[in-house]
């Protein structure tokens, strides 16, 4: 299926992730897989919060519920602490800027070591940036303080489109550099931007992701007046309860390439998105309701550019916000595209992650595709939890959907491993990606990958590390020696040629000398 379009699919070689009971992408597909949750009330230090405080003192008294102020949470130490000097950035202006500034920089050079891309490989060379956002806390929360609080970096630390500009200027990209608002699709919105670059030739390389921070009580307050949030505090997609959605925060960012590039680079390719689209409700019952048929289009349309047929589809990662309108509109449309395309007895999987971390809202689209390269790659399905009861409005049987409500293997393991994923704006500005696994069998190529070499043999290996000071080399080695006891199947010479050659060298190092 891959040989016929490989010019035109984009390969995931890098991911990084920041979310509730999960600091990177092992630990969110392990939190995945054991069918877990990270909900809970706003911890301490969040919104003014002690210890002592119950989560129904969080909102208003006119909201949905006492458990509204429920979600997946950061630590406060993951958003207060940053390494302003590694990234060059004086202290008295990284306390004036957005979080999720910082914590897009973090993302992006993870994701980067997570490819193997050392930044000095990227500088001056055309590498976009393309950042979902949709949250300003930060600005509102600084804005409480009054005018004496406003200083020089007040602008460039308050203003949206700096988080993706700053992480080009960090990294010296000249590729396009945008933060991208469609409302809750808007960090899937930029995948498929990134994507349609690639492909055009105007970036060679892509950062895409979303970040999301809830920062002020606020904005779940004016969320909970909407009517969107659940009052149990739960996200119950496709389930009888289905009340409304629970808020998550975090970001994640994957790092894509041209399939082609990928394979001539060497890169580790994790798998490949063979095709996007995007469209608008453009009209409905009201602004914000979702529109079917719309919905239906979009999902037809992604699917036609993929070169792929519905019925070879085996999930689908849903927006599924479990809301009472939403889910049975996003059933429809997926029924009618895709679980109808198939046999009755092999109806469509389906399943949310937002059932695990919560709604991240400006980030929710890039968490259900990482959550999709992750099932992918580790060829298994999660479950999606908060399931007991189906909708009474959406027939599953009709429709030919089954929610996933148990981890377990892929339909068909022994057929290519195709899935969808969704995101919808409150705005009506929709998203749907199709993502294949990948296998170089499945790919004609006369080009050997780059840094292909012959077998090494035995004996002592040096083991490279860096710091851009003191404090930050002992943290590496600190990292490093952790991650070694935690793997008993690492092979001394890769790990030495690894952190050789896909990290970078930075001003303070040091070497271990070791032959197991």
């Amino acid at each position: 299926m891959l040989a016929d379009k490989k010019d035109d699919l984009i390969a995931v070689v890098g991911v990084s992730c920041r979310l509730p009971g999960a600091p990177d992408p092992a630990a969110f597909w392990e939190l995945l897989r054991h069918g877990e949750d990270a909900i809970s009330a706003p911890p301490a230090g969040r919104w003014g919060r002690t210890e002592d405080d119950e989560a129904e003192g969080v909102l208003g008294s006119d909201t949905d519920g006492p458990d509204a102020a429920r979600g997946g949470f950061l630590g406060l130490d993951r958003i207060e602490r940053f390494d302003a000097p590694f990234f060059g950035i004086a202290p008295r202006e990284a306390a004036l800027m957005d979080p999720q500034q910082r914590l897009m920089l973090e993302l992006s050079w993870e994701a980067l070591e997570d490819a193997g891309l050392t930044p000095g490989r990227l500088a001056d060379g055309r590498s976009g940036v393309f950042v979902g956002v949709i949250s300003d806390d930060y600005a509102a929360l600084a804005a409480q303080h009054g005018p004496s609080a406003v200083a020089p970096h007040s602008m460039t630390g308050l203003h949206r489109s700096i988080i993706a500009n700053r992480v080009s200027y960090f990294l010296g990209l000249r590729g396009p550099s945008m933060t991208v608002d469609t409302g809750q699709s808007s960090s899937l919105v930029s995948v498929h931007l990134a994507c349609e670059s690639l492909r055009s030739g105007e970036s060679t390389v892509a950062l895409a992701g979303g970040v999301n921070l809830n920062l002020i009580p606020e904005t779940t307050d004016r969320i909970a007046r909407f009517g969107a949030l659940s009052p149990d505090g739960r996200c119950y997609t496709f389930d009888a309860r289905a009340n409304g959605y629970v808020r998550g925060e975090g970001g994640a960012v994957v790092v894509l390439k041209r399939l082609d590039r990928a394979i001539a680079d060497g890169d580790p390719i994790r798998c490949v998105l063979r095709g996007s689209a995007v469209n608008n409700d453009g009209g409905g019952d009201t602004l914000t309701a979702p529109h079917r048929l719309a919905q239906e289009e979009v999902v037809r349309l992604a699917h036609e550019r993929a070169g792929v047929h519905a019925a070879d589809v085996q999930y689908v990662e849903l927006h599924g916000t479990g809301t009472k309108v939403g889910d049975p509109i996003e059933a429809a449309a997926l029924g009618e595209v895709i679980g109808t395309a198939r046999e009755t007895s092999q109806p469509l999987a389906v399943g949310s992650v937002k059932t695990n971390v919560g709604h991240l809202e400006g980030a929710a689209g890039i968490t259900g595709l990482l959550k999709a390269i992750l099932s992918v790659q580790h060829r298994e399905l999660p479950a999606s939890l908060n399931y007991a009861t189906p909708n009474p409005d959406i027939p599953l049987g009709r429709l030919n959907l089954r929610v996933q409500d148990a981890t377990g293997p892929w339909p068909h393991d022994d057929r290519p491993l195709l899935a969808g994923v969704s995101a919808f704006g409150m705005g009506g500005t929709n998203c749907h990606v199709v993502v294949e696994e990948w296998s170089r069998a499945t790919v004609v190529t006369g080009a050997e990958p780059a840094g292909a070499t012959a077998p090494l043999g035995s004996g002592i290996v040096p083991w490279a590390v860096s710091g851009k000071g003191k404090d930050g080399l002992r943290a590496q080695a600190a990292r490093l020696a952790e991650f070694a006891g935690e793997r008993d199947d690492l092979v001394p010479v890769d790990v030495g040629l690894s952190l050789a050659t896909t990290r970078a060298a930075l001003g303070h190092r040091a070497v271990v000398l070791a032959a197991d």
